[in-house]
């Protein structure tokens, strides 16, 4: 993967590196909402469906997916400062608009802020719902801090479905109900597949820089054919998982194959990118597929 020339956008100003490269909405926002869509619909079909706690349940999963950015962020410029992944943040670092210090106070930030409407969550469903903020905060910054980071350990496509299939769909579910049917943890698994795809773009794009941090993603390990390989085998996963459910759950299950079309256009990027920066774009792009994804396959299962 070439190196992204010099006209790629380029975020300057404090406030554009702390709202673009850091909250990073257009991937955090979507990639959160889609699998509480999916706990979502599958509560309004059972009757167990309530609005509090789903909102909660949303607003606790952004704040740890933006403060695992921000880890990610953190890390990276502590262990791998020589490394320009994000020219910006380097900059920033270097001619002091943005301290370390302030960065790591900002993560922990984030991910105390999800504890906010966690206090919600407890006072409804108990102290089972700290066990699975903690679990979720863990996944987050396991990503990329640490020599046992999923991401130096080459593990974190199935954490990643694993978590947005199964845990996020089935917590999403419980917070609402105590009761969690068994549905709840397999009817997000096309869900898994959709969102872990956002990650393999990123693997593919950034993996020069992954191999000089030492990750063992299967980028790295096995070169991007196999990467594009495994996105394009999660798409089909994530689709002919639909049609598995449709079967077991009704016609409605096929709705997801609406944003089919957008799927395919985003394959085709996958295979075709030359540069680097052709795929830069198509990071959030993915993220907003899932979220369609996952609003279809919600509204599917809650008919």
């Amino acid at each position: 993967m070439q190196p992204a020339p010099t006209f790629v956008r380029r975020y300057e100003t404090p406030r554009e590196i702390w709202t673009h490269l850091l909250v990073y909405p257009g991937h955090t926002l979507p990639t959160a909402l889609a699998p509480i869509f999916v706990g979502a619909g599958l509560a309004l079909h059972d009757g167990v469906f309530r609005l509090g706690p789903v909102i909660a349940a949303f607003l606790s999963s952004w704040f740890v997916h933006v403060g695992g950015v921000f880890a990610d962020n953190y890390a990276l410029l502590t262990a791998h400062g020589r490394i320009r992944e994000h020219p910006e943040l380097n900059d920033a670092v270097a001619n002091g608009s943005l301290k370390l210090r302030t960065l790591r106070l900002a993560t922990l930030a984030w991910f105390a802020a999800a504890f906010v409407p966690g206090a919600y969550l407890f006072w409804v469903t108990g102290p089972l719902s700290l066990l699975l903020g903690a679990i979720g905060i863990a996944a987050s910054a396991g990503y990329a801090t640490g020599k046992l980071s999923t991401s130096n350990l080459g593990i974190s496509d199935p954490v990643f479905v694993a978590m947005f299939g199964a845990v996020a769909v089935a917590g999403t579910f419980w917070v609402q109900s105590p009761a969690v049917p068994a549905a709840a943890f397999y009817v997000g698994l096309p869900m898994g597949f959709i969102l872990t795809n956002v990650m393999l773009i990123d693997d593919i794009r950034d993996v020069e820089f992954d191999r000089e941090k030492g990750w063992k993603t299967i980028t790295v390990r096995f070169g991007i054919r196999a990467s594009r390989i495994e996105h394009a085998l999660f798409t089909a996963c994530a689709y002919g998982g639909c049609i598995g459910l449709s079967l077991l759950r009704g016609p409605w299950l096929m709705l997801p194959w609406l944003s089919l079309p957008f799927a395919l256009i985003i394959e085709r990027k996958v295979w075709t990118a030359k540069a680097r920066e052709e795929l830069i774009p198509w990071t959030p792009r993915s993220a907003f597929l899932s979220m369609g994804f996952g609003l279809l396959l919600g509204v599917g299962l809650g008919l």
